[in-house]
């Protein structure tokens, strides 16, 4: 807990004004509380026992004064603590978005997007309702105890050590039930981050499943998971609740003793009645603050777990350095020098070398798993070499801001991304929006021709994923929000594998015309897409194994012709 309190105190700076309300709230509420305890004394000792009208005139009007600022305390607390929590969750979940997004591909490639999901959705739930209510509350019930404990001890100091014994008796088990609940807590987060990635999978892949008829097998591992769910929900409750039967019971053991020491004061003279009920009152309304704190203890682990997954992910760094140039200049050519990749103990590229010139285009081919994809993902700077070096023109790639670099790199691979948006929007996308610009960018991308008979041309609403276009139409969209962006180096993989015969046609028509002023990079199998290349390079095992034109390799590459009678 200490952990969360000194990682979020430090926001509550930035709202001093609100949280100077909402402290005079929590002390209006501990004033009124411990008032009401207090006021017992002179209503039964001078208004019942010494028959005094005066009193019985005026102390109603200070408990209605008593509870209108319990109410009213209550009121303004609870709305700027809440309005404090809120910001600061507001804040919090934008950090970490940003955060997220400014890390290497490697992240991504290591973790489930439902995991992800549930840290920026449920996690900061979590921690939410420790900021905005369990801290306030903790603040609150303490101000309280102190009042009501002030109440207890200036009405019989001797009654007040028989009635607050139990509290450190308390501190063991509780603390033990605290860690307990931690556990349960983190793997509560654990498990609702499981179902909230199969449920990713599900919708994301609905087609697979209603064309295999595999519903019913989804179900049952949904079940699955979410019985798991409910079962360690379950845990934490029972191992929660288990703080209401331990101070209720040490709660009466303390009123039983003081009722008896207490009885005999009375009896004997020494307190008055009205003291004494007023002692009494006040213990009884002891005890719900200190079973609040007790419960909010226990509820903030839910909190203090959520914290500790989050923070593995605040503590994420970036592997990838970023350069300082901008990369403003023509780029007259790539240039790879015995460029190596590793994943992990993996080998994925091996002494590349490589050289492509400005318009031209170059088809990257081999059979699955050969370093094509690799190759392209040094380009953009996925990934970084493990050894040698990769220039563009003279300059290292390495020194680049890599934001720079980017902007003028477009990719288009065999996932399509269509936003649900605008045919404008999409096409636009990342960009300032440019009317004419989309116009022209379909137009180079072969897509106009659908576009205009849409029913709203450009400003069409596409679906998500675009399932009210065909996969060639898809694929134009994306490639002239490649053009849009009218980068120096346009990477397509396996941007063609999925379509027919006349859209692929098109689409190679489209590569052969946007070649002639930039870079073209084609990781593509079929032999129509290739032929047209510059200079094709036949990769396998991580290396470059043959290297020339279609006419060339087809007459010295027998890695190329063997993968041309496989197509």
């Amino acid at each position: 807990m200490k952990q969360l309190f000194k990682q979020y105190i430090p926001y509550y700076k930035n709202y001093i004004k609100q949280f100077i309300f909402a402290f005079i709230g929590i002390v209006l509420v501990a004033i009124g509380t411990s008032g009401t305890a207090y006021i017992i004394k002179p209503v039964l000792d001078e208004i019942f026992i010494n028959k005094d009208q005066t009193m019985l005139y005026i102390l109603p009007y200070f408990v209605i004064a008593l509870y209108f600022a319990k109410g009213f305390g209550k009121y303004i607390q609870v709305y700027y603590i809440s309005y404090i929590g809120q910001d600061i969750i507001r804040i919090l979940r934008d950090k970490l978005l940003k955060h997220i997004l400014s890390l290497d591909i490697s992240f991504f490639h290591s973790r489930h997007g439902g995991v992800l999901i549930s840290r920026l959705t449920n996690d900061i739930n979590r921690i939410q309702v420790a900021v905005s209510t369990h801290i306030a509350e903790l603040i609150r019930e303490t101000l309280t105890i102190v009042a009501l404990i002030g109440v207890v001890i200036y009405q019989s100091p001797k009654l007040a050590f028989f009635g607050l014994i139990i509290l450190p008796l308390a501190i063991y088990p509780l603390s033990l039930l605290a860690r307990k609940m931690k556990k349960l807590s983190f793997r509560s987060q654990e498990k609702i981050a499981d179902i909230t990635t199969h449920l990713s999978e599900i919708f994301n892949n609905i087609e697979i499943i209603k064309a295999n008829s595999t519903q019913n097998v989804e179900t049952k591992k949904f079940a699955e998971h979410n019985k798991n769910f409910f079962s360690i929900n379950m845990k934490g409750v029972k191992t929660n609740e288990l703080t209401s039967p331990l101070m209720e019971t040490l709660g009466a053991i303390a009123v039983a003793v003081v009722i008896i020491v207490g009885g005999n004061e009375v009896i004997e003279g020494k307190l008055s009645v009205g003291a004494f009920f007023s002692f009494m009152t006040a213990l009884f309304m002891l005890y719900t603050p200190i079973k609040k704190i007790a419960s909010v203890y226990n509820a903030m682990q839910d909190a203090i777990a959520a914290n500790e997954r989050i923070n593995e992910i605040f503590y994420q760094t970036h592997t990838i350095k970023n350069g300082t140039l901008q990369l403003n200049s023509t780029i007259n050519r790539i240039k790879f020098e015995n460029a190596s990749l590793n994943y992990g103990e993996k080998e994925a590229l091996k002494n590349i070398n490589l050289e492509v010139h400005k318009g031209e285009k170059i088809a990257l081919i081999g059979d699955s798993g050969g370093g094509k994809s690799s190759l392209v993902n040094l380009i953009i700077r996925f990934y970084d070499t493990s050894n040698g070096q990769i220039f563009i023109n003279d300059t290292d790639i390495k020194e680049f801001d890599i934001e720079s670099l980017r902007s003028n790199i477009s990719i288009v691979t065999q996932r399509i991304y269509i936003f649900n948006d605008t045919v404008a929007n999409n096409v636009a996308y990342g960009m300032p929006y440019d009317e004419e610009k989309v116009l022209q960018a379909l137009k180079l991308a072969h897509a106009d021709s659908f576009v205009t008979k849409l029913e709203n041309g450009i400003h069409t609403i596409l679906d998500e994923f675009g399932t009210n276009l065909s996969g060639g139409q898809r694929q134009r969209i994306a490639i002239a929000r490649a053009l849009y962006k009218n980068p120096q180096i346009i990477i397509f993989d396996e941007a063609t594998s999925a379509l027919d015969n006349e859209s692929e046609s098109i689409i190679t028509d489209v590569l052969d015309e946007i070649s002639k002023d930039k870079i073209v990079f084609v990781i593509a199998h079929r032999l129509s897409t290739i032929k047209t290349a510059d200079c094709i390079a036949v990769f396998k095992n991580g290396e470059i194994v043959g290297y020339g034109t279609d006419q060339e390799l087809k007459s010295n590459s027998g890695e190329y012709n063997k993968l041309l009678n496989y197509n």
